[in-house]
């Protein structure tokens, strides 16, 4: 695989590093490998799949869908940017 921009010229990974080998990982049902490559981009695929599914079967079940009308509040906002930061410090500690 080609290596990461970012991290061929800064040293240091993106916070995407590792994205495409968890999403291999994945696909070869390899868990352990793909949460090692980067957790928060295993959390991601399952949400898309999970999501996926689930609208699916929302459109098969003739369930009417509509588009939320939240917004995130700021306890939540934090909450995602320190995930994002404490899976950056791991993907630098891993040395992805």
């Amino acid at each position: 695989m080609p290596a990461c921009p970012v991290k061929s010229l800064s040293g240091l990974p993106c916070l995407t590093c590792g994205s495409t080998r968890a999403a291999l990982a994945l696909a070869q049902l390899d868990l352990l490998g793909a949460v090692a490559a980067n957790p928060l981009a295993v959390l991601a695929w399952a949400a898309l799949v999970g999501g996926g599914l689930a609208v699916g079967l929302l459109a098969v079940l003739n369930v009417p869908l509509r588009e939320p009308d939240w917004v995130l509040s700021p306890p939540t906002r934090w909450l995602l940017v320190v995930g994002l930061l404490a899976n950056w410090i791991y993907l630098v500690g891993a040395g992805v």
